[in-house]
């Protein structure tokens, strides 16, 4: 292979993160630092939610554009569970009460699901902790190791990057392209009309 082959192909190469981080947006978040665990299995998140009776939302949101609006309102109308909306800016979100903080809930949610910023989220593991939870669950995109180290250390199961809606439906059969429930049985995406 020539040297002008070798060096085209390299021009194709990903950069490395350290490169990457020099295309970033203006204002974007800085690259997350490396992911030193992996957290539960399929099967050990699969029996984290069969075993819950409640989850608490913290970050919940009343503007229907937000992701903890669309899990809120999923995990009202879709599962059994116990739902709790944490929001100190919030009176009342789907109709549901709204506490200030998790220590103002009347039960210990087993589960803490998180939509905050990177920053808040040790604030918010250990409020978990104080309360008694269960398991810590850091939402898509969420993954900090400062939280999962004190969370973990207190007992409680950490599940970072994930969204509990995304994996409450792929257990449960209710999952599709675009995370909704068609109800229909199929591998072969749908071909629209115009």
């Amino acid at each position: 292979m020539s040297d002008t082959n070798i060096a085209g192909a390299d021009a194709c190469a990903l950069p490395a993160p350290q490169e990457a981080a020099a295309c970033a947006l203006p204002g974007a978040a800085p690259l997350p630092p490396e992911r030193t665990g992996e957290g539960p299995s399929q099967q050990q998140r699969f029996g984290i939610l069969r075993r819950a009776k409640s989850v608490a939302i913290v970050g919940a949101s009343n503007n229907p554009a937000r992701a903890s609006y669309f899990v809120a309102t999923y995990l009202l109308s879709s599962t059994a569970y116990d739902v709790y909306l944490v929001n100190p800016r919030e009176s009342s979100i789907l109709g549901q009460p709204v506490y200030a903080s998790l220590a103002d809930l009347p039960v210990v949610p087993d589960i803490v699901d998180v939509f905050r910023r990177h920053e808040d989220l040790p604030g918010v593991a250990q409020e978990a902790i104080d309360l008694g939870a269960q398991t810590l669950w850091l939402q898509l995109g969420s993954w900090n190791e400062e939280a999962a180290a004190l969370a973990e250390a207190a007992g409680l199961s950490v599940v970072m990057d994930r969204c509990i809606k995304i994996e409450h439906a792929r257990f449960h059969g209710g999952l599709h392209l675009a995370g909704f429930d068609t109800g229909v049985i199929s591998s072969r995406r749908q071909l629209l009309g115009r």
